[in-house]
C-alpha cells in the first residue's frame, strides 16, 4: 500500500499530543511564543495540508491556529502519558466512526520539523511490515513521531490500563516497532524544546535564518 493511496483515501489522522505537563519547562510548552508565533502552530502549519483532519489532545485550554480541519479533545483519562494520548485518539476515531486506519502522532515542541520529513517517512514505509513505525534521525529514535495502526487499540488499552505499561519506548519495542531512519547532513529538524535554554537556542536559529 503506497503513501499516495493512503493519503488519497484519507486513512491517516494527524494527532498532536499536547497533553504533557511540561515540568522541565515550567509552563505549557504548546503556548510558548517563539519568534512571534506560539509553539504548537509551528507543527500545525506544517502538517495542516497533509491530513484531512487533525486532532489535538490537550488537557488545558490552549490557543492554536484556526481551521475547520482541527478538533481538540481532552485525554479520556489523565496522567497516562503519551500512550494515553494515542489511545485517546484511537478511541475518538472509533467513537465517531471515522474512516481512519492509522494515526500519525506529533509533539508540540519541534518547531523546525518540515512536512517534507513526513512525506519522506511515509514513502519509505511498507505498511504490511508492522502496525507501528517510528522516525529515527541521525541514529536518534523519536518515539512521539509515530504511525500507529488502529488495530493496536485493544492491546494498547489492555497494556496501558490493566497492566500499567506507560513507557512509549518499552511498549513499542514489545509490539515490534519498525524504525525508518532519515539522515540530515546539516541541521537536524527534530530539535525539540524541553527547557527555556532550548527556547533561546531555537530563537537564535530562527533569527540566523531570517
Amino acid at each position: 500500500m503506497s503513501y499516495i493511496l493512503l493519503m488519497d483515501d484519507n486513512n491517516i489522522l494527524g494527532v498532536v499530543l499536547a497533553g504533557g505537563q511540561s515540568k522541565r519547562f515550567g509552563l505549557d510548552k504548546s503556548q510558548v511564543i517563539l519568534n512571534g508565533k506560539i509553539l504548537i502552530d509551528y507543527i500545525l502549519s506544517e502538517i495542516h495540508d497533509e491530513f484531512s483532519e487533525i486532532l489535538i489532545i490537550t488537557n488545558n485550554e490552549i490557543d492554536h491556529m484556526n481551521s475547520k480541519k482541527i478538533s481538540k479533545i481532552k485525554d479520556f483519562k489523565k496522567d497516562l502519558g503519551p500512550l494515553g494520548g494515542v489511545l485517546t485518539a484511537m478511541k475518538w476515531v472509533k467513537q465517531f466512526n471515522k474512516n481512519f486506519q492509522w494515526i500519525y502522532t506529533f509533539p508540540t515542541d519541534t518547531p523546525f520539523f518540515k512536512k517534507e520529513c513526513l512525506q519522506d517517512f511515509l514513502k519509505k514505509i511498507k505498511f504490511h511490515d508492522s502496525k507501528l513505525f517510528f522516525i529515527k534521525s541521525n541514529n536518534t529514535r523519536h518515539n512521539i513521531f509515530g504511525l500507529w495502526s488502529l488495530k493496536l487499540l485493544d492491546q494498547l488499552e489492555d497494556d496501558l490500563i490493566n497492566k500499567g505499561k506507560r513507557k512509549v519506548e518499552t511498549w513499542a519495542n514489545s509490539i515490534g516497532v519498525k524504525v525508518i531512519n532519515i539522515d540530515f547532513e546539516k541541521f537536524d529538524p527534530f530539535f525539540n524544546i524541553n527547557t527555556k535554554e532550548d527556547l533561546k537556542i531555537a530563537n537564535k536559529i530562527l533569527n540566523k535564518n531570517d
